[in-house]
């Protein structure tokens, strides 16, 4: 039986070439073959590093149809690599379809890391990194990407996203709708000679934001309120009937529903017992 070819996953330089590790440009050279986003743009890639290798198209387009196209090369015992423009594949990049695939069909996957934007900008952004949320690029369609936000309003972890420079001031500008004006830090041409890091409050941001140029990753401060603290806050906005039938309606009994009113309202649990004893 023909032995089954290997998958790898190879992360490729962001901006500056020399990010690319030893051993993705070992992985290159080795594969049978390159399945790449844009084969223009890697090509000048392999030939800095004076490799040569044959290249498929792999964009989002087409993942469905050339994945089954690589899984049979694959399975015919072909080593591939997988490379995006910049950066990781499968990270708001082709890949994922691929990998799936692959492991429906045992396929060994290999990542090979490297460079990604997002995790750099991160780290440089002096918001926190404890936890964070990424959520990559929002749907260019306004309901969508404000349905999104309001979704992530009360994430009280950083939120990273990417964006176009063409669509830059708009996201900005919906973001600081739906979440506030919030501490952000936006990182642009990282790893590249203009590499920038622009900090401050949304509005400030935006008002000295010259033409957007280059990619953007924007990193948000977390919320300090938490969807349950604006819950309960509505819930004190209540009288004590209504905080008390509010829970009622949810089938909890009269001892758990006492304790809850009392943990909201931060009363003793006395005061609600004697309101509500019978």
């Amino acid at each position: 039986m023909e032995k089954i070819g290997n998958l790898y996953l190879v992360a490729t330089p962001i901006g500056n070439l020399e990010d690319i590790t030893i051993r993705a440009l070992n992985i290159l050279k080795e594969v049978d073959l390159i399945a790449a986003e844009d084969t223009r743009h890697t090509l000048k890639l392999l030939n800095h590093f004076e490799i040569s290798k044959p290249l498929i198209s792999y964009y989002k387009q087409i993942e469905k149809s050339k994945s089954n196209i690589l899984i049979q090369k694959l399975l015919e015992g072909k080593n591939i690599a997988l490379v995006s423009d910049a950066g990781t594949p499968g990270i708001s990049d082709p890949g994922e379809e691929i990998v799936n695939v692959a492991i429906q069909n045992n396929i060994k996957i290999i990542p090979v890391p490297g460079a990604c934007a997002f995790v750099n900008a991160l780290i440089a952004s002096g918001l926190d990194t404890k936890e964070f949320t990424f959520v990559g690029f929002l749907s260019a369609q306004k309901k969508e990407k404000k349905d999104k936000l309001e979704e992530l309003k009360y994430e009280t972890k950083t939120l990273v996203f990417y964006e176009a420079p063409h669509k830059l001031l708009n996201t900005l500008s919906t973001i600081c709708e739906v979440f506030g004006d919030r501490d952000i830090v936006l990182a642009r041409e990282l790893t590249k000679i203009h590499e920038e890091f622009i900090r401050g409050k949304i509005s400030d941001v935006i008002r000295n934001m010259g033409e957007p140029k280059g990619e953007f990753v924007i990193i948000v401060k977390g919320n300090i309120i938490t969807k349950k603290d604006v819950d309960i806050q509505n819930l004190n906005n209540l009288n004590i009937e209504e905080h008390y039938k509010y829970y009622e309606n949810q089938g909890l009994d009269k001892k758990e529903i006492i304790k809850r009113v009392a943990k909201d309202r931060k009363i003793n649990k006395n005061e609600v017992y004697k309101k509500f004893i019978n």
